[in-house]
């Protein structure tokens, strides 16, 4: 396959599958947009086996299987010269530095989403937010490039990755009931007299989202202070990202019971919106 067709490929993924980060992703330079789009359809086919109808044991599989293929590229290989994703990530490694070791901890995170694991602390449900959330921000750091201490990028990353996914979690925890999944720390949960499942009572479980949300927003007054690290292309994408999610969490905390009612989103115009304005440099 050649590597025109894989990079487009990609970004035809990251359009339709991940809409909210492809807001972001369009505002950078050619070969920075291909490589993150190559980035972001891998995390999302991670995503779908972990958050797919087979059964546990194939899922674990499946899992298995990308891992392979993420150590074969790791080492310069390519186990399918026919997958576009896996001939667009392979040119993006071999273009920019990214630490191809983190596509691993996506995989370790659904692999938690396969067995079912259930989180005590909220210590427990950031590190599951690392491995998700702040992994992709790592990776994204290797396509970006950074001004000044790359370990410290790197952990400013992670917790504003922290931030989006606490803020994912709070939007879906309908979603996620349904799969039988709960993130938020049972700690949490129980200290705010929440079903288990977060079911109920919807003034209790209102309380514990406005809770959490708080904690995000913390976050993410933290994690933003990535964006003085980057140049101005990078910026405005990482900006983009975090600003939509960003607008989601105040969404929820104006109503926090509300995610009980079905998923909360912003609309595209919205959307395009934040995009604009991270271009122009505005970030919140």
């Amino acid at each position: 396959m050649r590597t025109a067709d894989a990079y487009q490929r990609c970004e035809e993924i990251t359009r339709t599958e991940a809409r909210n980060f492809s807001y972001g992703i369009r505002l950078l330079p050619k070969a920075k947009r291909q490589a993150m789009s190559a980035l972001y359809a891998m995390a999302r086919r991670i995503d779908d086996v972990g958050d797919g109808p087979l059964p546990q044991d194939e899922k674990l599989a499946g899992l298995a299987e990308l891992r392979a293929d993420i150590d074969a590229l790791a080492d310069g290989r390519l186990r399918d010269p026919d997958d576009p994703v896996m001939v667009g990530l392979h040119h993006a490694i071999g273009r920019f530095p990214i630490p191809t070791a983190a596509l691993n901890e996506i995989v370790a995170g659904c692999e938690q989403d396969a067995v079912g694991k259930e989180y005590t602390t909220i210590e427990e449900t950031e590190e599951y937010c690392r491995l998700v959330a702040g992994s992709v921000g790592r990776l994204s750091l290797g396509v970006f490039g950074t001004k000044g201490d790359p370990e410290v990028a790197a952990e400013l990353a992670d917790v504003l990755g922290v931030a989006l996914q606490i803020t994912n979690i709070l939007r879906d925890i309908v979603e996620d009931r349904g799969m039988g999944r709960t993130y938020l720390p049972t700690a949490d949960i129980e200290r705010f007299g929440c079903a288990p499942d977060l079911t109920g009572p919807p003034d209790a479980v209102g309380k514990l989202v406005a809770f959490e949300a708080e904690r995000a927003e913390r976050h993410f007054a933290q994690g933003l202070k990535l964006l003085d690290m980057l140049d101005r292309r990078s910026r405005a994408c990482t900006g983009a990202m975090a600003g939509i999610y960003h607008r989601l969490l105040a969404r929820i905390s104006e109503r926090p019971a509300a995610v009980l009612e079905g998923r909360l989103s912003l609309s595209t115009k919205e959307k395009a919106w934040v995009a604009l304005r991270s271009l122009a440099g505005v970030t919140t």
